[in-house]
């Protein structure tokens, strides 16, 4: 059955009209138990913390429901460990019946979380790139699909957190652009994942001293140029070299992925070339960016992340998920 299911997804790449889903997801955290390797001290396995096989197999298994219940042709994937870790998630949610046969992580640095990404797709390579050699920075994950004989390239990310300044975004975002300057703008590029950033950060952070040692700039706006492309009115001029995000495709109450003390944040993006909103070959549908959530996601007004006890020894509970939500967009696929 499930060698029939790929059959049907090829014929209908090859010869009619698909529409391909494509996710992003920061599942916070997915640590294997293995006692080797870079990990916060409340992820050590079976110590005082409980981080122990019976805990990762309920994050596994409450990951992978997510994960099923968006059901993405390829999902985007932040703070996977190891390749055993999504390894260990991939097996997890072939048992709930979802295959993806495809995998790649970023893992060619030592960071004690990173990238990946999952495919029912095949792709024609995978590598990273190395934004410094410091283990501040994460690599960012480039995975090139082939798709009725139209490239697509995909770049995973996840920039620094706001524990560090916006100069610190900015790198990983130079270090972006210089690899779609490589590639070339008129491509197919997608650009996703967990950037740290709003859609909008150069208007909410300029007061933050913390963030803004940059004189006002951003690296999702002014680096990756997104400001001026900011609607898809009809007719609308596209701007030469800039980036759409795709937030600004739905309402704006419904702009985010995260919320971050009762406010609501869009810390998890996924922007476009220019290419896929000509609605030639593969491009963009139209209105289906979304973010997914299913009320098992939330707590009250909170996002159901993975719970932990307070205190000086920080106890896994055993419950929750992430606390992000994952950002979905549908693509239609042309002979």
């Amino acid at each position: 059955m499930r060698i029939l299911s790929l059959v049907l997804l090829f014929v209908s790449l090859a010869f009619g009209d698909k529409i391909l889903k494509i996710a992003t997801y920061n599942v916070e955290n997915l640590f294997d138990l293995s006692p080797n390797g870079y990990k916060y001290k409340e992820y050590k396995p079976n110590t005082k913390s409980l981080w122990n096989k019976k805990n990762y197999k309920i994050k596994l298994k409450n990951i992978a429901k997510v994960i099923k219940d968006i059901d993405a042709d390829i999902i985007a994937l932040q703070e996977i460990s190891s390749l055993k870790a999504l390894k260990d998630l991939r097996y997890t949610l072939k048992q709930a019946g979802l295959y993806y046969p495809y995998y790649a992580i970023a893992d060619n640095k030592t960071t004690a979380i990173k990238v990946a990404l999952l495919s029912k797709i095949p792709f024609v390579y995978t590598k990273e790139l190395k934004v410094t050699s410091s283990y501040k920075y994460r690599n960012i994950l480039e995975v090139k699909f082939r798709i009725n004989s139209q490239d697509l390239y995909i770049f995973v990310n996840h920039w620094k957190s706001k524990s560090g300044p916006e100069s610190m975004r900015i790198v990983s975002a130079k270090k972006l652009i210089k690899r779609v300057k490589e590639i070339g703008y008129d491509k197919n590029i997608i650009l996703l994942g967990d950037f740290n950033s709003d859609y909008e950060e150069y208007k909410i952070f300029k007061r933050k001293r913390k963030h803004n040692d940059t004189h006002g700039k951003t690296g999702i706006n002014h680096v990756l140029k997104t400001i001026k492309q900011n609607n898809l009115v009809k007719n609308t001029k596209y701007e030469k070299h800039n980036f759409y995000n795709l937030w600004y495709d739905t309402k704006k109450r419904d702009r985010y992925s995260y919320i971050f003390r009762g406010k609501k944040e869009a810390m998890d993006n996924i922007l476009i070339s220019q290419s896929l909103l000509n609605k030639q070959g593969v491009s963009y549908m139209e209105h289906s960016i979304t973010n997914f959530k299913k009320a098992y996601l939330f707590k009250k007004n909170h996002i159901y992340r993975w719970q932990m006890s307070r205190g000086r020894i920080k106890k896994h509970k055993g419950k929750g998920y992430s606390d992000h939500l994952p950002v979905i967009a549908k693509f239609k696929v042309q002979p």
